[in-house]
């Protein structure tokens, strides 16, 4: 496994290949986006990696609200409310960098 500081990552330090990603290397880019990860994180970040893995496509949030409303049997406002209140700067700036997605082309910060 590459070492962090090896990582190839892009102008935005999204990463460039997302099969370089590992749990310690969620913890170290979540470390400098200030986020201190939780037990109420991963569970996004394993759905958006499992998705991505699946699909070779990273999930639109509304994949991941549905998937957080569906497991947790919660309302999809309040999913929502959950993903941006855990990534306060956005799904692509924080949650999609954190799994060691590539930066989506074309996508909003939102």
């Amino acid at each position: 496994m590459l070492s962090h500081a090896a990582l190839e990552r892009d102008a935005e330090s999204y990463l460039v290949n997302p099969e370089d990603w590992s749990h310690e290397i969620a913890a170290e880019l979540a470390t400098e986006e200030n986020i201190d990860l939780t037990a109420a994180h991963w569970p996004i970040i394993d759905f958006v990696r499992e998705y991505w893995d699946e699909h070779k496509i990273i999930p639109d949030v509304r994949h991941v609200v549905s998937h957080m409303a569906q497991e947790q049997g919660i309302d999809k406002k309040a999913a929502k409310q959950q993903v941006f209140s855990l990534f306060p700067y956005g799904y692509v700036k924080q949650t999609c960098k954190i799994a060691g997605m590539q930066r989506p082309r074309g996508w909003s910060t939102g």
